[in-house]
């Protein structure tokens, strides 16, 4: 009896590690060049999309002298992580509103895996955020845990106890995990359970099941987990470790925005894979992968043209990968069948705003990052969302003006509303959207677009609708368009127990030199957390290179 208990509890601790990326990367023991077993073609790995998790593996292949080609089917780099221009000299950003970044010699521009990146700046958020709940209305400071926890402790003084006990087991994953990753993904499992103590408490539990254990006050837990939605999943079926974690980092090392917005960010990575010998193509849209004897050995694009190459990776939601862009003859039941068991995230519904003059300031609102929550039931709120239910709909509102002067024209603002949605409301306009006949479509969007407007109005920025001078309205629909993420995804798979740490896929899959980065894979979504899945890609490809 008792070595079976070994034998499972060892299965369970390993199972945990596979989903954990070792990202403490020595450079020196990976080959360089023709060393590596380049391919004969001019390129040796393709990279399908150019998302910053397909940027980076490009990058980290350059690196090391080796020759990627990314394809993009959009005209500009970046997936997400991008930028539009409009009239009257608004630029916006796509998604990102806040990040964590790490910090060298007293500045914060290091883009993980790649210190020779020196020209990406990142700047800090005045607040943390701002939390806005009915009868609650809280700053979080930056980079003070203390801080918060003395800020919900006044507020909460019953719950003093749990309240350090919530943050402590928060910040305890967080070490957990890295010193793992530190560690080259090495741990002895006969002491595993104290050498991470914390990693093993969460495992296999909800972020509310983590909440439970240590508060009792609903509404604390609600305040607590105000960063939900940038998870995509309230409490009950959130991944514990993964609210944890990167919610533990942003308190202690606070939030940041890079200078020149988040296409900074691609541009320095394609700079950097250029300026190393990679090409990054833009309006390519690959269709196919080619097979040979059950091994990938390259792609072919919409126009016909074909990129041979050791290795393909695909920076793209493998729903398509495995549906559209492997030939029908190859036999993948079984994989396809675990790709339909696992849940897609939430997409986002977004209102770009430019103003034609500085409200902010002439409010003087301090803030940058706003999350309004209409009430403390957190499973409601994403049941709304779910079903695009507009009524009394809580928000997300960025106000970029307040991160570093100069981000709009003298004299005006740019303003970010956005609100989770599921795919479902949209669906109905699916097929006309993409005949081009969107009359209907249109007119659901600004009647949803107003709502938002005047819901910010109401609670944040009087006099927000008459400062308008320019607005552009994203749906999920816009999400696909542009990603070409199933269902407009922006998280890819739920960040759900089942769908978390070692139960997201890992970068192999079942056909050979066929690998997968980004968002759907190991280690998740966020801009924290996609650059290491390229990197750990990479990894494991030059560990089968070198085996």
């Amino acid at each position: 009896m008792i070595r079976n208990d070994s034998v499972s509890r060892r299965t369970v601790l390993k199972s945990l590690l596979a989903g954990i990326p070792a990202l403490a990367l020595d450079w020196e023991s990976f080959p360089r060049g023709k060393a590596g077993r380049g391919s004969d073609g001019p390129y040796d790995a393709v990279i399908i999309g150019s998302g910053l998790g397909g940027l980076s593996c490009a990058a980290a292949f350059a690196r090391q002298g080796f020759r990627p080609l990314v394809l993009e089917q959009h005209t500009v780099a970046g997936g997400y992580a991008t930028t539009f221009k409009r009239p009257g000299g608004f630029i916006f950003d796509v998604s990102l509103h806040s990040t964590s970044v790490g910090e060298r010699a007293g500045l914060h521009n290091l883009i993980p895996g790649f210190p020779e990146i020196v020209d990406v700046e990142f700047v800090p958020h005045p607040f943390l955020y701002r939390a806005i709940l009915p009868g609650y209305d809280i700053r979080v400071p930056q980079k003070d845990p203390a801080k918060y926890a003395e800020i919900l402790t006044g507020l909460f003084p019953e719950e003093k106890e749990g309240i350090a006990g919530i943050l402590e087991d928060m910040a305890g994953v967080g070490r957990d995990i890295n010193a793992y990753s530190q560690a080259g993904g090495k741990a002895n499992m006969a002491t595993f359970a104290k050498d991470y103590p914390h990693l093993l408490k969460a495992f296999g539990k909800t972020w509310g099941q983590m909440a439970d254990a240590r508060l009792k006050n609903p509404k604390l837990k609600a305040i607590v987990s105000a960063l939900w939605g940038y998870f995509g999943l309230p409490p009950s079926k959130l991944s514990a470790y993964y609210y944890a974690m990167p919610a533990s980092s942003y308190l202690r090392d606070g939030g940041y925005y890079p200078k020149g917005r988040s296409q900074a960010i691609s541009g320095a990575l394609v700079k950097f894979i250029e300026s190393h010998g990679g090409t990054v193509k833009l309006g390519a849209s690959v269709d196919k992968i080619m097979i040979q004897n059950g091994a990938a050995m390259g792609v072919r694009t919409a126009d016909g043209a074909e990129y041979p190459a050791k290795v393909v990776v695909a920076n793209a939601n493998p729903i398509d990968v495995f549906g559209k862009m492997i030939p029908e003859e190859i036999d993948l039941k079984d994989y396809a069948a675990k790709l339909r068991s696992k849940s897609i995230s939430l997409s986002c519904f977004q209102v770009f705003l430019g103003l034609k003059k500085d409200l902010v300031g002439e409010l003087k609102i301090p803030d940058s990052e706003i999350f309004y929550m209409p009430g403390f039931d957190d499973d409601d709120g994403y049941r709304k969302q779910l079903a695009a239910d507009m009524e009394n709909p809580g928000f997300g509102l960025m106000l970029y003006d307040n991160v570093y002067k100069g981000y709009s024209p003298p004299g005006k603002n740019t303003v970010n509303i956005l609100t989770l949605q599921g795919y479902d409301h949209w669906a109905r306009f699916e097929d006309d959207y993409k005949k081009g006949q969107k009359k209907e479509y249109r007119a659901e969007k600004e009647r949803i677009a107003d709502i938002l407007i005047k819901r910010v109005e109401e609670v944040v920025l009087p006099g927000l609708s008459k400062a308008i001078e320019v607005k552009e309205i994203g749906t999920p629909l816009t999400n696909w368009r542009y990603t070409r993420n199933t269902r407009g995804a922006i998280y890819g798979w739920d960040q759900t127990v089942d769908n978390s740490g070692p139960n997201r896929f890992p970068p192999a899959t079942p056909v050979k030199n066929l690998y997968l980065a980004g968002a759907w894979t190991q280690p998740g979504h966020g801009y924290g957390a996609v650059i290491p899945s390229g990197l750990q890609t990479f990894a494991e490809i030059m560990k089968r290179w070198t085996a």
